[in-house]
């Protein structure tokens, strides 16, 4: 194995996991970057160190295709994982009645069985590179407290918390850190979707109309750093993951009754 470790990052190709890659890449480690997005993914490992990075189409709903990409990558990395980012993700918003099937079953299938076949792909090449081996989940604010408005993405997120819970102590033997990020709002690509297929608004313009902060992107990818070398179970990100956890824990009626005003605001 080479001395130099690997991270391999999910939904790399813009966004957080982009921010996290270049992060990582600018302290010398070799970063995997993987997408369905194959022509952005190609533009990202453009601005990246030459000899820093290997790109990986991949759907993460397809578990055979779990095994090719990290078979990829590892050999391109020298046969090192010592970090999986699981970080792909999408975006549902609006009210549950408004939310199709299939966008249910996207938003399922990507958030949560991606994240579970990621972790158990990752795992044989995790145990390998242990002691101080990662696994990295992308939560969110949403698993925090349920988002009025978002009930089906606040599902998802909150499984993603009980994975990173779970496997926190299932791997504790093989000496494998399992961890969470847990950001609200943050400055990526995503804030110009639209919530749901039956909405034109983006969701940036709904979270500004209800008064809440857009944290940049880089402070995300601080934040994973953080959460690789540190101790902390689930790392909050932004102002607002912060209030809801206070809330959650110190005010929880005071949190349902300002759930409910959100809902209204944000036309829900």
């Amino acid at each position: 194995m080479t001395a130099r470790k690997a991270i391999f990052i999910t939904g790399g190709a813009s966004g957080i996991g982009r921010a996290i890659g270049e992060l990582f890449a600018e302290r010398g480690w070799f970063v995997g970057l993987a997408d369905i997005d194959t022509a952005t993914l190609a533009q990202t490992r453009s601005v990246l160190p030459d000899g820093s990075v290997s790109t990986h189409g991949l759907d993460v709903r397809d578990r055979a295709s779990w095994d090719d990409a990290l078979a990829d990558f590892t050999n391109a990395s020298g046969g090192r994982l010592d970090v999986m980012a699981n970080n792909a993700g999408v975006p549902l918003g609006g009210a549950l009645e408004d939310n199709s099937v299939a966008e249910i079953e996207r938003c399922l299938d990507v958030n949560l069985k991606g994240a579970i076949f990621g972790a158990q792909a990752a795992l044989p090449f995790l145990r390998a590179s242990a002691p101080c081996s990662c696994l990295l989940n992308t939560a969110s604010a949403a698993g925090i407290y349920g988002t009025s408005g978002a009930s089906v993405y606040s599902a998802t997120k909150f499984g993603v918390r009980a994975l990173t819970e779970s496997l926190d102590g299932e791997w504790a033997e093989f000496g494998i850190k399992v961890r969470s990020l847990m950001p609200a709002f943050i400055d990526t690509p995503l804030l110009a979707h639209a919530p749901n297929q039956r909405s034109n608004e983006a969701i940036r313009d709904r979270v500004r109309a209800a008064g809440l902060e857009i944290t940049p992107v880089t402070e995300v990818a601080k934040a994973a750093w953080d959460a690789v070398h540190g101790e902390r179970l689930h790392t909050l990100v932004g102002a607002t993951a912060r209030r809801l956890a206070f809330g959650a824990r110190w005010m929880p009626g005071r949190l349902r009754r300002e759930a409910a005003k959100s809902a209204r605001a944000m036309g829900n």
